[in-house]
């Protein structure tokens, strides 16, 4: 034997000491227990048990429910027979096998990981809060251990969730991980101008043991790819949204970072923006960074990856191989080696479409011979006929105000991986989105253009040939929600936006059972065993339901289900005037919002009044506009810059209208009684 074998096999024997140490194996997938989000330190959502199968599911009933006075999307996490999850703004220890609450706990601040749960280890459940804060729970208990921060003290920050979500702000979102004595999780606000982090905690203690700045600051490595006497990186992004993925033998911690700011706008960064849509390899006790893969250069498309990473091995030339699947939102998978970073499937950097304004990076990088989750272009069959159509990584500027542009293939959803036949579960939605860049560099929100048709895709993916295996369209779009966990039982679980819990045939994709939760909500599933029962649990808005075979528990009346067809949304106002090309407010990403115009815009776009009232449209644009019913049946006529058209409306109704010469300008009128 060479010495670097020697010194690698000591090495090797060395870190499987250290680990054993570390109890129980989280690298194995979840059976009895489901101790994290995704089920293990891969993140692979897949159960060993096989009590629930294909032969028997058809007598899946409900065995307990068990409501909350708040909603969530969290996925249940299971051990020593007791279950914890996050609703509203309290945590809950219930009994698993009852569905009995044993403990609750409910902090100063609202948890900002609701909707995606928390993590145990070391007799303690970890949860993240609103002002990135992070306290640990005696699990039997449920009372305080300790309180610490992946955050910054600042007085002016956001004292709740509801406040940081529309505010600068900073907070937990991603549900945290422990392993090997650390709690480790990424920290969101890039979205509301503060930057993201990961970090982590002393299990023990709650002291704060290292954190990486996701956007490099001066004199650290990356911070190049920022444009020099800036400071567009102070405000840079990166949020973290996911779960971290570990692998304890390589003493590596993942995660998927989220886009730069401004989101739409390319031209006050130019550069590849690192550390954003990078998926990042962290050493596990340091927080150093060992490697890093950029997804998206220069992100103008709002391309977080937000979908948590998968680790599973590969055959490579005969020899196993340690792979880590990055999940891009466009659906395509990257397959990388999670040791070293480089790709085990090739990547080339192929040229995308450019605009010199926006500063795009010449170059995308794609995996060879993969194929793609969901369409590439919009189908234009699916917007109104007002509308371009484009395809990813197309730049949108400020000259097309009507564009509409895919968005989100799989970005947000976990997926599930199946180590038994190689095979990745992966949810999908396919729904047109209209942004409308202005010409300052900040961020535009999308506009609301009704008529906008939508739907989902159930995918099953072999993760080493990059092949679809059957793919399943849905009515609903579920690149959010509940995702996919897959068992030994050959099942497939899923819960639909129109409260329907389901249970797939995972080789063949044929629906074998469904339940109605009576929710419109509803997180991953959980797979556990108490007494030898197996039974799966899933969150849907305020109730916690569980399932076994058998079971009792009658399903409830299903809800109203979710639109496929876009309409007008936001506040309707009560006025009876309308300002035709309007001044409104960016989101307020850097210090405070700014102001802008719309040059197609009515507001307010949704007014309210009594019948017989005169509505008064005044133009403050540059060009001529009308406001003309969408039936035709009535019009101000053109309204030149400076002027005001009028109608008079006798009869109560909702009257949506359009401006004529450009028809992608839309606006409502409520009229009542």
């Amino acid at each position: 034997m060479t010495k670097g074998l020697i010194l690698a096999a000591l090495a090797l024997a060395t870190v499987n000491a250290a680990f054993a140490a570390d109890k129980p194996d989280w690298r194995k997938p979840a059976s009895t227990e489901w101790p994290m989000r995704g089920g293990d330190w891969g993140n692979t959502r897949y159960s060993t048990l096989d009590k629930i199968n294909t032969s028997n599911v058809k007598q899946l009933g409900g065995a307990w429910v068990t409501k909350f006075d708040g909603s969530s999307r969290a996925t249940p996490v299971v051990e020593g027979g007791l279950m914890f999850v996050t609703a509203g703004a309290s945590v809950y220890g219930l009994d698993a096998k009852t569905g009995k609450i044993v403990w609750t706990y409910k902090p100063d601040l609202p948890p900002s990981s609701l909707f995606k749960g928390v993590a145990v280890g070391d007799g303690k459940v970890f949860v993240g809060l609103a002002n990135a804060a992070m306290v640990a729970l005696d699990e039997k208990t449920g009372k305080l251990v300790w309180e610490g921060s992946l955050g910054d003290n600042l007085p002016n920050r956001p004292q709740n969730i509801a406040s940081a979500l529309t505010t600068t702000g900073q907070f937990i979102t991603g549900a945290p991980v422990y392993a090997n004595g650390l709690v480790v999780a990424g920290m969101s606000g890039g979205d509301f101008g503060y930057n993201g982090r990961v970090g982590a905690l002393d299990a023990k203690t709650g002291k704060l043991v290292w954190r990486f700045n996701v956007i490099p600051e001066p004199g650290e490595k990356g911070h190049d790819t920022w444009p020099k006497d800036s400071d567009a990186w102070k405000h840079g992004g990166g949020a973290v949204w996911m779960e971290p993925a570990v692998d304890p033998d390589l003493g590596l911690v993942y995660v998927g970072t989220g886009n730069p700011i401004p989101q739409w706008s390319g031209q006050v960064r130019a550069g590849d923006n690192l550390y954003t849509d990078t998926a990042l390899a962290l050493e596990l006790k340091t927080g150093k960074l060992k490697w890093y893969f950029q997804a998206v250069h220069h992100d103008i498309w709002e391309m977080d990856l937000g979908t948590p990473f998968v680790l599973f091995d590969v055959v490579k030339d005969g020899k196993i191989q340690k792979a880590i699947g990055v999940m891009r939102t466009d659906g395509y998978l990257f397959k990388l080696d999670r040791a070293t970073g480089k790709p085990i499937v090739p990547i080339e950097e192929r040229p995308v479409p450019q605009n010199g304004h926006l500063k795009t990076s010449p170059t995308q990088p794609y995996p060879v011979g993969v194929e793609q989750i969901g369409p590439n272009c919009v189908d234009k069959s699916l917007v109104p006929a007002a509308f371009k159509t484009d395809c990813y990584f197309d730049p949108i500027d400020s000259d097309e105000p009507n564009m509409m542009t895919p968005l989100n293939n799989t970005r947000s959803a976990p997926m599930a991986y199946d180590p038994t036949n190689a095979t990745l579960y992966v949810t999908a939605h396919v729904a047109p989105f209209w942004i409308k860049p202005s010409e300052e560099p900040i961020f535009v929100p999308p506009g609301n253009a009704p008529g906008v048709h939508s739907y989902g895709l159930i995918t099953a993916f072999n993760a080493h040939a990059g092949k679809i295996i059957w793919q399943k369209r849905t009515p609903y779009q579920i690149e959010n929600g509940s995702g996919a966990t897959a068992s030994a039982g050959g099942l497939m679980f899923h819960g639909e936006p129109d409260g329907n819990f389901q249970a797939y045939d995972a080789k063949s994709g044929d629906l074998l059972w469904q339940f109605q939760t009576g929710s419109n909500e509803s997180g991953p599933a959980t797979l556990y065993e108490v007494d030898g029962e197996e039974y799966v649990a899933v969150l849907a808005t305020n109730a916690l339901w569980s399932f076994k075979l058998r079971g009792t528990v009658q399903p409830l009346p299903a809800p109203a289900p979710p639109p496929t067809v876009t309409s007008l949304k936001g506040r309707v106002v009560a006025a009876d005037h309308v300002t035709m090309s309007a001044v409104l407010n960016d989101m307020g990403l850097e210090d405070k919002p700014r102001h802008y115009t719309d040059e197609y815009a009515f507001a307010p776009q949704r007014i309210k009044v009594k019948a017989g009232t005169k509505v008064v449209w005044t133009n403050d644009g540059k060009l001529p506009h009308d406001a003309t019913a969408a039936d035709g049946s009535w019009t101000t006529g053109e309204v030149k810059p400076g002027q005001a058209g009028s109608v008079t409306f006798d009869k109560p109704g909702t009257y949506e209208y359009v401006c004529k010469e450009h028809p992608w300008s839309y606006g409502e009128v409520v009229v009542e009684q």
